[in-house]
C-alpha cells in the first residue's frame, strides 16, 4: 500500500446461493478480522476487465465467464496503521468450472501469500462480520450483482 497515492483495483463479486466468495484477512494493528472479495491492482495499460480476469487466474487458478462491470466504490481506510485510498471497480462473473461452487473453503494465492478463501453467507455480514470495503454490503443490496 502506497500512502499518499490513490490505487485503482478490481474486485470480483461471485454470488452463489446467497453466499459471497471472499478471503479472510486480519488487521494486526487493530486485531480485527475482515473479509474481502478477491481481486487486485490494475497494471498500467491494462483494461480493468482484463485485470479482473488476470487476478482470478493468479489468485484462484480460475477461468471466468459472463464478466460484467457493476460499478465503483471509493474506499478510504486504515490497515496495519497505514491510510489507504482506492477506487474499487466491481465485476460480477461466473466460474467456467462449476466445481468452484461446490467448494466450501480453500487456499488462494495473493502474490505468493497464501490466503484462506471461502463462500460466506451474506447474512453473516448483516449480523456483524466485517466486509470490506465497508460500502460493499450496501452496494450488493442495491444492485443486481448476478453474473
Amino acid at each position: 500500500m502506497n500512502e499518499g497515492r490513490i490505487r485503482t483495483i478490481v474486485l470480483g463479486i461471485f454470488l452463489h446461493e446467497d453466499r459471497l466468495l471472499v478471503f479472510r484477512g486480519e488487521d494486526p494493528a487493530r486485531d480485527v478480522v475482515f473479509y474481502r472479495p478477491l481481486g487486485g491492482g490494475i497494471e498500467f495499460g491494462e483494461r480493468s476487465a482484463d485485470a479482473f480476469v488476470r487476478e482470478m487466474r493468479e489468485e484462484l487458478g480460475a477461468e471466468v465467464t459472463d464478466v460484467r462491470y457493476l460499478g465503483m466504490i471509493e474506499n478510504i481506510f486504515t490497515h496495519a496503521g497505514k491510510r489507504g485510498h482506492e477506487y474499487v471497480l466491481l465485476y460480477a462473473a461466473r466460474f467456467a468450472d462449476p466445481a468452484f461452487y461446490a467448494r466450501q473453503a480453500w487456499t488462494g494465492d495473493d502474490n505468493g501469500l497464501l490466503i484462506p478463501v471461502l463462500w460466506k453467507p451474506l447474512a453473516d455480514f448483516r449480523d456483524g462480520d466485517l466486509l470490506v470495503p465497508r460500502e460493499l454490503l450496501t452496494f450488493l443490496d442495491e444492485h443486481d450483482c448476478s453474473a
